[in-house]
C-alpha cells in the first residue's frame, strides 16, 4: 500500500461525517435551502461522506398549521429541487428534513441527496403527542411503509425500509430516524442495525429544556453502545418559532458508546462539527458479539458511490497513545483503584479458596513485582493476616545492580513483610558447570542458557519455599511480557500458583504503582518514595552483565512498551490489521502529533516515532506474538482479567495454537510502501 493510500482515512476503514443545525426562517423552504447548501459545500469540501441536518429543515419544524398550507407545501418541493439539482457536483451525501406528501398524506421525512439525484425518503415512525408535542395533528406514522414516490418526474424509494451504502466504502451504510424515533421502546434504529446499517442519522427539532441536553446524550450513546454503530444526531436551533418553546441545535457524533464530538449549543449562525468513525472497529465489535446476525433481507439497498481521490486529509478523532491508559486524571485513578481490587480480590479467593497459609514472591526490585508485592500485602491485610505471611526473597543473579536490590529491600522492609536474600549465584555456577556451559569455566558468555539459568533457579527456589511453609507462589509477569514471550517457560518466570500481574500491561502498571503509593492510608512514606524510585528505573531483566552500552535494556531488545502496548491492544481488543494498526501508531505517535498525556508520565520520555520505527517494532512484535510464544501463554497460570482491552488465557480471551505462524501478518506488514 502506497503511503499516499496508506495515510488515507477512506482506506484504511474510517469515513468523515458531519451534523449541521442553520439558522432557519418559518415556512420560507427557499431560504433555508440556500444556508443548507452552503453548510453542505463546506462540508464537501472537508471530505465529509455523510452531513445529516435537523427535522423539518427546509421549511422549520415550529410552524404548526402551516403545514396543511398548500403554499408552502408547493414552496417546500421547488426548494426541494433546487436543492437536489445544485448538489450535482458535491460527493457529500445530505439528510435534510423536510414535509412530503405522498398521495393524500403528509409525512415527517428525511430526504436522502447525493449527487444531484435523491436517493430516498424516509418517513418518521413514531409522533409525539405528549406534552409540547401533537405531530399527529398534521402528520402520519411510516411505520410500515414501503415503496416509492413521485418527486422530481422520478420514482424515488419510500419508506422504512431503505438502507444507503456506499459502494465504494462497503461498511458505511446509513440508517435514518427521526427524533421520536429514538425515544421509543422499538426505535427503528434497532431494526436497521440487524439490517447492516453502521451509522444512524437522527434528524431532531427536539425543543431544550432543563436537562434535556444529558437525556439526548445518554439515549445516544446507550445506542450507539447497543446497537454497535455511529449514532449521528442533529438538533433544530436559531429561527424555530419561541412561542411556547426553545431550541439549542444540539449536535452530537457518538461511536460504541463513546462521544467522539459535540458542539456548542445555542448558534446563532450555521454550525457544524464532523468526525471520523470507524466503520472496522465497529463491524469488529459486531463479529465479536455475536448478535447482529444477518436480516439485511428486510431492507432494500441504495447504494452511492463516494468517490473521494486518495489523499491525506488527517483524521479527525483522538487516537490515545497508551489505549490501556486514560489520560483523564480522574479516569486514571479510578482505573488504578479498580485494577487493584481486582488484583487483591481476586488474590484473597484463591487463597481462601487453596487452604494456603502463606504467599512467596521474588522481588527484583522491578516494576512488576513490586505491584504484586504490593497485591501481596494488601490481601494478607484483607483476610486479617500477619503481613509476615508474605515471604519475599531478593534473589541476586551475576547482573544485579546495586540500586535495585537496594529498593528491593527497602521496599520488603517497609511492607513489614519477612523479608529475605537467597544468592542464586552459587547454585547457578554449579549448574552452569554441571552442564558444560563457557561460564563455568570462567569464559564471558552471557547467552540465553547463561539468562535462563538464573530465571529458572529463581522461580524452583520460589516453588520450594512454596513446598516448605505451604504456600503460594505470587507471579509477578504481566500482560505485555506474556504477549511477547518475554519470559521464561516452564521453570522460568512464566510459571507462578496464581500470577496476579498477568492481566495487566506494563504501562498500566507504573500508574498503578504510583496510585498505590498516593493513597496515604497504604503505605508508610518511606515505602512511597521507594515505589517512586522504583517507577523512574530502567526497565530491565538484569541478567547479564552490562558492558559498554551500561545494563541491559528490555525496550531495546523487545521495544517500547509505549509501541508494543498500543500493537497489542488492538491486536487483542478489535484484531486490527497490522497497516491499520500502524496507520493508528503513527497518528497517535508521529512526528509532531500533538494528543494528551496520561497524569505523571515523565517529561523526559515524551517522544514521538516515525513510521520506519513504528514497522521495525511491529515487525518485532508479529515475529513474537503471532509467531514464537503461544506456547508459553498455553500453559499459562492462573490469574484474573482486569483490562477490558483483553487478556491472553488460553482459558479465555485469547485461544489460539501453540504452533501457530506469523507469515500472514508479516505480509500485510510489508505491503506498506515507504
Amino acid at each position: 500500500m502506497k503511503q499516499s493510500a496508506f495515510r488515507c482515512l477512506y482506506q484504511q476503514g474510517f469515513a468523515r461525517v458531519a451534523v449541521c443545525t442553520v439558522p432557519v426562517v418559518l415556512a420560507e423552504p427557499e431560504k433555508n435551502k440556500s444556508v443548507i447548501l452552503e453548510a453542505l459545500r463546506a462540508c464537501n469540501e472537508q471530505g465529509v461522506a455523510l452531513a445529516v441536518f435537523p427535522e423539518l429543515v427546509l421549511s422549520a419544524y415550529s410552524i404548526g398549521d402551516l403545514l396543511f398550507q398548500q403554499t408552502l407545501l408547493g414552496a417546500v418541493e421547488i426548494a426541494l429541487q433546487n436543492f437536489v439539482e445544485a448538489t450535482c457536483f458535491l460527493k457529500t451525501v445530505a439528510v435534510i428534513g423536510a414535509p412530503i406528501k405522498r398521495g393524500d398524506v403528509l409525512y415527517n421525512c428525511a430526504v436522502v441527496v447525493h449527487g444531484g439525484k435523491i436517493l430516498g425518503v424516509v418517513p418518521k415512525t413514531f409522533l409525539p403527542r405528549y406534552r409540547e408535542f401533537y405531530e399527529p395533528r398534521h402528520f402520519t406514522s411510516g411505520k410500515g411503509t414501503s415503496g416509492f414516490i413521485r418527486l422530481m418526474g422520478q420514482d424515488v424509494p419510500f419508506g422504512t425500509d431503505l438502507l444507503f451504502q456506499a459502494s465504494d466504502l462497503p461498511d458505511l451504510r446509513v440508517g435514518v430516524e427521526i427524533c421520536e424515533d429514538l425515544w421509543a421502546p422499538d426505535s427503528p434504529s434497532t431494526k436497521l442495525a440487524m439490517g447492516g446499517a453502521t451509522v444512524i442519522a437522527n434528524l431532531s427539532a427536539s425543543p431544550v429544556t432543563i436537562g434535556r441536553m444529558e437525556d439526548r446524550l445518554s439515549l445516544c450513546s446507550a445506542q450507539s453502545r447497543r446497537l454497535q454503530c455511529a449514532y449521528l444526531y442533529a438538533a433544530a436551533g436559531a429561527g424555530e418559532s419561541t412561542t411556547d418553546l426553545a431550541w439549542d441545535g444540539q449536535l452530537t457524533i457518538h461511536e460504541g458508546g463513546g462521544l467522539l464530538v459535540s458542539s456548542e449549543r445555542f448558534p446563532q449562525k450555521t454550525t457544524f462539527v464532523m468526525a471520523d468513525i470507524d466503520l472496522i472497529r465497529l463491524r469488529q465489535e459486531r463479529l465479536h458479539s455475536g448478535y447482529f446476525i444477518d436480516e439485511s433481507e428486510m431492507f432494500r439497498k441504495i447504494p452511492f458511490e463516494l468517490a473521494f481521490p486518495v489523499q491525506d486529509r488527517g483524521l479527525l478523532r483522538d487516537v490515545a497513545r497508551f489505549p490501556f491508559v486514560p489520560s483523564s486524571e480522574v479516569t486514571l485513578a479510578r482505573d488504578c483503584q479498580e485494577a487493584w481490587m481486582i488484583q487483591v480480590q481476586a488474590l484473597c479467593q484463591r487463597l481462601r479458596s487453596s487452604g494456603a497459609k502463606r504467599m512467596i514472591i521474588g522481588v527484583s526490585g522491578g516494576l512488576d513485582s513490586a505491584l504484586a508485592l504490593l497485591v501481596a500485602v494488601k490481601a494478607a491485610d484483607a483476610l486479617g493476616w500477619s503481613r509476615k505471611a508474605v515471604l519475599a526473597r531478593t534473589m541476586p543473579g551475576f547482573a544485579t545492580g546495586d540500586n535495585s536490590f537496594s529498593m528491593a529491600q527497602d521496599l520488603m522492609v517497609g511492607l513489614g513483610v519477612e523479608a529475605g536474600v537467597l544468592d542464586i549465584r552459587p547454585t547457578a555456577l554449579a549448574m552452569l558447570k554441571e552442564i558444560g556451559h563457557p561460564f563455568g569455566r570462567g569464559e564471558p558468555v552471557y547467552d540465553i542458557t547463561f539468562e535462563n539459568v538464573q530465571a529458572g533457579l529463581r522461580t524452583d527456589f520460589l516453588f520450594r519455599l512454596a513446598n516448605f511453609h505451604n504456600g503460594l507462589v505470587i507471579g509477578t509477569g504481566d500482560l505485555s511480557e506474556i504477549a511477547l514471550g518475554w519470559c521464561t517457560y516452564g521453570v522460568g518466570d512464566q510459571m507462578a500458583h496464581y500470577n496476579v500481574n498477568s492481566g495487566i500491561p506494563k504501562t498500566l502498571i507504573q500508574h498503578i504503582i504510583r496510585w498505590a503509593a498516593q493513597e496515604e492510608l497504604l503505605f508508610a512514606e518511606k515505602v512511597k518514595k521507594t515505589l517512586g524510585e522504583i517507577v523512574e528505573s530502567e526497565i530491565s531483566p538484569e541478567l547479564v552483565p552490562g558492558g559498554a552500552e551500561g545494563v541491559q535494556k528490555t525496550e531495546q531488545i523487545i521495544g517500547p512498551y509505549a509501541l508494543q502496548d498500543f500493537t497489542l491492544f488492538y491486536v487483542l481488543r478489535y484484531g486490527f490489521t497490522p497497516q491499520r494498526i500502524a496507520f493508528l501508531q503513527e497518528k497517535a505517535w508521529g512526528s509532531g502529533c500533538q494528543g494528551k498525556w496520561p497524569v505523571h508520565y515523565p517529561e523526559s520520555k515524551k517522544r514521538s516515532y516515525d513510521l520506519d520505527e513504528i514497522i521495525h517494532w511491529m515487525e518485532v512484535f508479529i515475529r513474537r506474538f503471532f509467531g514464537t510464544s503461544q506456547f508459553k501463554r498455553s500453559a499459562m497460570p492462573n490469574g484474573p482479567k482486569v483490562v477490558a482491552g483483553g487478556s491472553l488465557s488460553p482459558r479465555g480471551d485469547w485461544r489460539a495454537p501453540s504452533d501457530g505462524q506469523a507469515a500472514l501478518w508479516l505480509e500485510n506488514l510489508k505491503e506498506i510502501t515507504l
